[in-house]
């Protein structure tokens, strides 16, 4: 056997060693030699000279474009370039709430349609990305609170995603530790329900959707950073990187909060701003929540995670900016919402906050989109809303970048959309924006 021979044979080896399938034999077998075994669980390969797409970006919304691309595509030449490492970014520093009871119908399909495929997900994928469905209450504390609740919860109905208004005994009956003394500052009066909703493991996703588009061929390459956009006559002919040069005639761009920077390499401007968005968690605490609780006007969002920890957070930080370190009055603010809604939550101690940057469009809405250079797509400006998306977002964008269409669910998401005026301005018709 020759070198070459040995070195793919080599490669194929650890190729079939990643697509095991975890279960619980594997579990067992891997027990017994002290868990010393288990492959890795996606290649690190060196960057080839080209490929048929590159993925710029390895978070969450990456990860899965790259996953369907070669899933629901057939594109397996598919590299995705991070310039950290997979989990690093946004994707390990958001939160983990989704949900797709949206005001608007482009959003809500959307949403709902990433809905669906999160419920097959960690089937699907062979990892257990801790999707649970354990609903999400959208609080009103004004009758106008409660009249835009009745309105989002008929036109999520319309649009077929389940939705229901509860009432606050209904809530304190699910919540028992919620405040809903009518002498507050800002009384529950009701709320909106969708029970399909719930919580996932951030971090999870990414891995998972890592190993399984590495499982069909997909390159994942770290510490890569994009240093350059090719082009030739007004098409994209490639990418420069720390690490070289590598040509693709296909490239997309899901850098959250750094979308402005990569666009200006190929000569564009894009209609988004960054902004740092900060959450937080608790000391691990014994089962106090089981639901997610949210509300737009005392601002804040909380569900607890599976090591205990309660995971709140609220809007971004007002300033535009790259650092990872927002402001001290946001988390101020945002802890005193919480114990506004749970009084008990005042004996708990704040264990670690962080920060990632988000890219805001002005309508609050993502752009999916085709650019005007030929072979350039952007999916970027999802705010705080990106996580619960990301399955959905990928698909999409596979499709976009596969067939250079958009799909009929991102087709309202154009960047055309800033110059002929038709905005979705989904901000603020939801509640929070998470």
């Amino acid at each position: 056997m020759n070198s070459l021979t040995a070195c793919r044979s080599s490669s194929i080896t650890q190729q079939t060693e990643v697509m095991r399938k975890y279960s619980a034999f594997s579990l067992m077998r891997n027990a017994f030699s002290h868990n010393r075994k288990w492959p890795e669980a996606w290649r690190s390969p060196e960057p080839k000279r080209a490929y048929d797409a590159i993925i710029v970006g390895g978070g969450g919304h990456g990860l899965a474009t790259a996953y369907y691309l070669a899933k629901e595509q057939g594109l397996q030449n598919v590299a995705v370039l991070e310039t950290g490492w997979i989990g690093g970014g946004n994707t390990g520093r958001n939160t983990t709430i989704v949900r797709s009871n949206y005001l608007w119908t482009e959003a809500s399909l959307l949403y709902e349609h990433s809905l669906k495929l999160w419920e097959g997900l960690s089937q699907e994928i062979n990892y257990n990305v801790m999707f649970s469905q354990r609903g999400v209450y959208n609080l009103g504390h004004t009758l106008q609170d409660m009249r835009d609740i009745e309105r989002r919860v008929n036109a999520n109905r319309l649009n077929g995603i389940d939705a229901e208004v509860v009432t606050p005994e209904q809530i304190r009956k699910a919540v028992p530790r919620i405040n809903i003394s009518p002498d507050t500052r800002y009384p529950i009066l009701g709320a909106s329900l969708q029970r399909r909703a719930g919580v996932a493991r951030h971090d999870a996703v990414a891995w998972g959707f890592a190993r399984a588009a590495d499982a069909l061929g997909v390159d994942i390459i770290e510490q890569c950073e994009v240093t350059g956009i090719n082009r030739d006559g007004g098409k994209v002919t490639g990418v420069e990187t720390t690490r070289g040069t590598i040509h693709a005639p296909k490239v997309g761009v899901v850098v959250a909060g750094n979308a402005s920077v990569l666009a200006s390499m190929a000569g564009l401007r894009l209609p988004v701003e960054s902004h740092p968005l900060q959450a937080f968690v608790s000391e691990p605490l014994k089962p106090v929540l089981d639901t997610v609780i949210m509300s737009n006007a005392v601002h804040g969002y909380v569900s607890q995670s599976d090591k205990g920890e309660l995971v709140i957070g609220a809007g971004i930080d007002a300033y535009t900016g790259y650092g990872q370190r927002g402001s001290f009055h946001t988390i101020e603010h945002t802890m005193q919402a919480m114990i506004e809604l749970f009084p008990v939550f005042s004996r708990v101690r704040m264990l670690r906050q962080w920060g990632g940057i988000v890219d805001v469009c002005p309508d609050a809405c993502p752009i999916i989109s085709r650019t005007p250079v030929d072979g350039l797509y952007f999916n970027c400006g999802w705010g705080t809303g990106g996580f619960k998306a990301t399955p959905g977002s990928g698909w999409v964008f596979a499709h976009t970048i596969a067939q250079d269409r958009p799909h009929d669910l991102n087709a309202a998401f154009d960047l055309e959309r800033f110059t002929t005026g038709a905005l979705i301005d989904e901000h603020g018709a939801a509640a929070v924006a998470h």
